[in-house]
């Protein structure tokens, strides 16, 4: 596992050209250089050089931080900015109550009683058996709240597919976030031991574990439902007309989908919202630690969904879900669900 002196050669890389600025959703919000990473890294140089402490003011700067991934995107130098943040968190809590809380709460023994004492109440679902293999990993919020898992299988019931799953446990993002490594790593070399195996896809209903597969290894062909779907010739039928729009997750690594798969949806108009590829603002523990921020930043996610006039609101993540859910607090709007509970509400699948 790295440590942050690890990275000071890609801290130094950091030219301070300002790219950062023009991509990042809390910048663009603050107008504060502590909140890009530009800034951060200005801070971390001095605790690598002995100049600073790596103390709460650095933590609060290191959280003020959505893991869009968009500096990085965008970044001259290629510097895996989130990487850095998470070893710096990391370092940060080590020794602090509240890591040592947070550790004995995501730790396998006690994270996965709670998510196997919600487990024990599920009803178990008829078997897909078919031509095509796909490997499911489902995520841990279908383990508590399984509303996009049986829309999936409720649309796949119509394809000549077998749907494998297996005891995979978190995809590692939470503990990411919260600078649990150690927890991370874990998880991580539990989930590619299940991931091998000859499948013609692995596939995912939220974006946030589609990205976190993909980053096990790139050589995984990791796709979120959608994808796959799109590429079957299959329409989806519904007898009312009705407008959508979409919310693309930051952590989805493609949105390509989008418009080939609403071509096969009859009767169904897609309306595209300005900023729809922009962060909901809600971002796990983004949302908890940074609650002024998270609400000003999904409000004015919520009202460019509502000035589409859509009937329903889509996006592939529950955590995105929330957070426009959070941006309409106090205000009607329109329904809001991840896409594949949307393809599963047609009145024909053919």
């Amino acid at each position: 596992m790295k440590k942050l002196s690890d990275f000071a050669d890609d801290i130094n890389k950091c030219s301070k050209c300002g790219k950062c600025q023009e991509v990042c959703p809390v910048y663009k919000l603050t107008g504060n250089d502590c909140a890009v990473s530009r800034g951060k890294f200005v801070m971390l140089s001095g605790v690598l050089k002995g100049d600073l402490k790596l103390n709460k003011t650095i933590e609060k700067y290191l959280d003020m931080c959505i893991k869009c991934g968009k500096c990085k995107d965008f970044c001259p130098s290629d510097i895996d900015v989130c990487e850095i943040f998470n070893t710096a968190k990391s370092e940060y809590i080590k020794d602090k109550f509240y890591g040592k809380i947070t550790r004995f709460i995501q730790s396998r023994k006690i994270f996965n009683k709670i998510l196997g004492l919600v487990k024990w109440f599920r009803k178990s679902k008829p078997q897909l058996k078919g031509q095509t293999k796909l490997l499911y990993f489902k995520g841990c919020v279908n383990e508590i709240y399984p509303k996009s898992e049986n829309a999936m299988k409720k649309v796949l019931a119509h394809f000549d597919v077998e749907l494998i799953e297996k005891n995979f446990e978190c995809c590692g993002v939470p503990f990411l976030s919260s600078g649990n490594l150690e927890r991370y790593e874990e998880v991580k070399q539990h989930n590619m031991e299940l991931l091998k195996g000859q499948y013609d896809y692995i596939i995912t209903d939220c974006a946030s574990c589609e990205s976190a597969l993909k980053n096990y290894d790139a050589n995984f062909n990791v796709v979120n439902i959608c994808h796959y779907l799109v590429l079957q010739n299959k329409k989806f039928i519904y007898n009312k007309p009705l407008k959508v729009t979409f919310h693309k997750p930051c952590h989805l690594k493609s949105s390509a989908f989008l418009r080939p798969l609403f071509a096969k949806c009859e009767n169904v108009e897609y309306l595209e919202a300005q900023g729809y590829d922009e962060c909901c603002g809600f971002a796990g523990e983004f949302a908890i630690r940074n609650p002024k921020l998270s609400f000003a930043m999904t409000r004015q996610k919520a009202d460019n969904l509502a000035k589409t006039g859509a009937d329903i609101i889509l996006t592939a993540c529950p955590a995105c879900i929330m957070g426009i859910h959070q941006g309409f607090l106090g205000k009607r709007h329109p329904k809001i669900m991840n896409i594949i509970e949307f393809l599963a509400m047609a009145d024909e699948i053919k």
